[in-house]
């Protein structure tokens, strides 16, 4: 693993909804951190091995620190327990720079921001600074119940009349939650965003499937193929002059890793981007919700956590 990373305290943590904190981190001596982009994550680097990205949640002029929220995920892969059960006001983590794989674009006519639950973390960011530059916008903020809303105190306080439309499950009167009418209501040069759950994610694309690609924006938690392990292929490493075996029941980063070769990686799942990868030979089975259809096309890079292989040769800029 390629260590470029900060180690910031834990100066505060606070509660912010049902099984929600949000975790306040900053610079032990106090200096400015480095600045980010509203949609951008940081990967925390957890004692036990685990890598998670997290959201930034702040306002990006911030310098002073970096604000994430966690949900504790009860049948996740333990990362947002380890978080919830172990980490304590004083703590040093490590944490990656931060990247934005979620980018807004701050020129659009108007933007559409459709969070659902924990999925609020990155497009509150953006409201912040639509808001800040006194852009046309409008968020849209799903979640089961008010208790389970995170941040909504503060969103309600900020005030952002007809930019704020707010949706819970148990104050429908049984009706549901149409994505599809709001997504047909936003003006057509609108920029789409949204971020939530899968099936809203997958329901997103849906309603969205006849807008211009690059003004649908979205944003995975979570994997929604399963990852390549069925293995039973080499992978050349053309800077390292290297071949390595993929067995079954590994993907080619499990591989690498085995083998000592340092690459880059956070989520394992094919969402945070961390583990791009340049492929210079062979046909990719991509398996990642990072990049985009053209990009997996061209089949210049690929996600080695969870990508494997189909053509008889890969080479990989490693």
């Amino acid at each position: 693993m390629i260590d470029d990373t900060l180690e910031l305290r834990v100066k505060r943590i606070s509660y912010e909804a049902d099984r929600i904190n949000s975790y306040e981190l900053a610079a032990p001596d106090g200096r400015d951190l480095v600045p980010f982009t509203a949609g951008a994550h940081i990967d925390l680097h957890l004692p036990n091995g685990m890598i998670r990205s997290y959201s930034l949640v702040n306002n990006q002029h911030e310098r002073h620190r970096y604000v994430i929220a966690v949900n504790r995920e009860l049948a996740g892969r333990g990362g947002s327990q380890f978080v919830h059960d172990n980490l304590r006001v004083g703590d040093i983590v490590r944490v990656s720079k931060p990247r934005n794989n979620f980018a807004l674009c701050e020129e659009a006519e108007h933007s559409l921001l459709i969070a659902g639950g924990i999925g609020i973390t990155p497009l509150l960011s953006m409201a912040r600074r639509l808001d800040a530059l006194g852009r046309s916008f409008e968020l849209v903020y799903a979640a089961r119940t008010r208790s389970a809303a995170a941040f909504l105190d503060e969103i309600e306080a900020l005030r952002w009349n007809g930019h704020l439309r707010l949706d819970f499950d148990d104050e429908r009167s049984g009706q549901v939650f149409d994505l599809a009418a709001i997504v047909r209501q936003a003006p057509a040069q609108a920029h789409l965003y949204c971020c939530g759950p899968q099936p809203m994610l997958q329901a997103f694309e849906t309603a969205t499937a006849d807008r211009p690609a690059d003004r649908v924006h979205v944003e995975y938690f979570q994997a929604k193929n399963p990852p390549a392990m069925t293995g039973g292929f080499e992978v050349k490493l053309a800077r390292s002059n290297r071949t390595i075996a993929v067995k079954a029941g590994k993907t080619i980063l499990d591989a690498l890793l085995d083998a000592g070769i340092a690459a880059n990686y956070a989520c394992s799942e094919g969402v945070c981007g961390t583990c791009e990868t340049r492929v210079l030979d062979g046909i990719p089975d991509h398996r990642d919700q990072f990049l985009s259809g053209e990009d997996q096309a061209s089949n210049k890079t690929m996600m080695i956590c969870c990508s494997g292989v189909k053509s008889a040769t890969l080479v990989l800029d490693l």
